[in-house]
């Protein structure tokens, strides 16, 4: 402690420079101190636990089309047009919410150029895409239009299946989380646990392809008013529960 007689008879300097020195020294002990680490969690164990659930699909989607030529845009986009009004009077009619859906898909114009890099005609493409659960329907009608030919055919999971099979399948996995961090618990000798982190992941197996069946039918639809045969396969819904537990 520095007396005030000392501070007086000492010149200001002075006394800066020793209060400058002693701080210093106290920044330098603190700086040579070891950093302080956090000590590593005891009893932590790390899991994982998965569910998975197989359902058929209920969700067919069709898409029609068909391409034109002509020697201007016009043209073509004239013929495209005809055909796809050809086609949606056919379906419209048929059209039931959630059932049969019916919308216009791709629409490509573009022009087709010689061997003298000019342009010498127009080529165009125009889709009418066919979706719902009701299978009998949407055949049906792909079978009636006339103007357009089969593209592909897809099968999926409607958004309300997809989205029900997820909340089931996830309860399950983290029911069987739960269990194995009981299990494991009991195992080590202790008699219960803690949630320390966790993390939830999903995936989906995807639409199914387009079945055999459904291809060789595609020509035979295409001539005639004959419903397309369509077979629908299955969807895989993954679930994976993944985290970390303290036993007590």
């Amino acid at each position: 402690m520095v007396s005030s007689q000392f501070r007086r008879e000492t010149p200001r300097w002075l006394l800066a420079a020793s209060l400058w020195v002693a701080c210093s020294s106290a920044a330098a002990q603190v700086a040579s101190m070891p950093p302080m680490v956090p000590p590593h969690p005891a009893n932590v164990i790390q899991l994982t636990a998965s569910g998975f659930k197989e359902v058929q699909q209920d969700w067919l989607t069709m898409s029609l089309s068909t391409t034109r030529d002509g020697p201007d845009a016009a043209t073509v986009q004239n013929q495209l047009k005809v055909a796809l009004d050809a086609a949606l009077a056919v379906a419209r009619p048929m059209a039931l919410p959630q059932q049969m859906e019916v919308r216009t898909g791709r629409f490509s114009l573009y022009p087709r150029y010689g061997s003298n890099g000019r342009i010498n005609g127009w080529q165009g493409t125009t889709e009418l895409v066919l979706e719902g659960r009701d299978f009998a329907r949407i055949s049906t009608a792909a079978g009636r239009i006339q103007s357009l030919t089969m593209g592909h055919v897809h099968f999926s999971l409607s958004r309300e299946a997809q989205q029900a099979l997820e909340a089931e399948v996830q309860s399950m996995a983290i029911e069987r989380f739960k269990q194995q961090a009981g299990q494991v618990a009991r195992g080590f000798g202790f008699s219960d646990y803690s949630l320390r982190e966790v993390s939830i992941s999903s995936a989906d197996g995807g639409g199914g392809p387009v079945r055999p069946r459904a291809m060789a039918m595609e020509a035979k639809a295409a001539m005639s008013d004959a419903p397309v045969a369509v077979e629908a396969g299955t969807s895989t819904v993954n679930v994976t529960v993944s985290g970390s537990i303290q036993l007590r």
